[in-house]
């Protein structure tokens, strides 16, 4: 587990779907974790997954919550993480993407989602989706107040394996048509003493319609890029520590790319 379910707060009500960490808003970078959590609130009942698959990469990115907080202490950027598992909503999807709310994933089947209907995916939306838009907003808003436009950067994870077949990179830097963010990361990341494999737009490629970046980023014009770290690499605080530490002197003299 990425860390204990999230608790109600002194009156007894569900915890708020969004992390949010502060930072400075005139730093010039802002992060987000789209999956950062594998937590189901008990009025949908774990959606009637057995409880073995919330510790997979299908209820949660394992590892890029603690690669987020650590890099957001040592940049000072603000950070707006999710607090729901991806199972209930994804937020890096399109409203009206297939896959926003998942029926079957890698395998598991999902049973609170086999029946949902369009109002049942609303009702997530209102709850889930919409408030983890309205803090990145909100996020972007004050760092456009205060003078700076921000990079965005999202982090993610990856499974070692997929389909039986090793995955070759530790890390991968996607992104779409704005390469501002992108092509300085995948540049220091090869420079790396570590002598990594780098993927660019790789495991998965940039640009999907309606996702995080997409919304957020490339809707405003803001240099942007998603990391994907390998997860076995960062399955601990050790690895998370050392990821973190990697991509904070990597973006500390990238951080005012929003004015350029």
């Amino acid at each position: 587990m990425e860390r204990p379910d999230p608790v109600p707060d002194k009156t007894g009500h569900p915890p708020h779907p969004v992390e949010t960490i502060a930072g400075d808003p005139a730093c010039g970078l802002l992060i987000l974790c789209d999956h950062a959590s594998n937590h189901v609130p008990e009025d949908l009942g774990r959606l009637g997954v057995p409880e073995a698959q919330f510790a997979r990469h299908i209820a949660y990115d394992i590892g890029a919550a603690g690669v987020t907080r650590r890099l957001a202490a040592l940049t000072g950027a603000p950070a707006v993480l999710t607090r729901f598992s991806r199972l209930i909503i994804d937020p890096n999807r399109g409203r009206d993407d297939p896959t926003l709310v998942m029926r079957l994933s890698d395998g598991a089947l999902v049973p609170g989602n086999a029946r949902i209907d369009e109002a049942g995916k609303a009702e997530r939306i209102a709850r889930f989706y919409d408030p983890f838009d309205r803090a990145i907003d909100g996020a972007v808003a004050a760092a456009q107040a205060a003078g700076t436009p921000p990079a965005i950067l999202t982090m993610h994870s990856f499974t070692p394996f997929w389909k039986g077949i090793a995955r070759p990179w530790q890390v991968g830097i996607l992104y779409d048509r704005d390469d501002r963010l992108s092509v300085p990361l995948i540049a220091g990341l090869e420079a790396d003493p570590a002598r990594l494999t780098v993927g660019d737009n790789e495991p998965y490629g940039g640009g999907l319609p309606g996702d995080t970046i997409d919304r957020h980023a490339t809707a405003r014009g803001l240099p942007n890029a998603l990391v994907e770290i390998r997860q076995d690499l960062i399955e601990d605080e050790a690895g998370q520590a050392e990821w973190a530490e990697r991509f904070a002197r990597l973006l500390r003299p990238l951080m005012n790319l929003g004015e350029r």
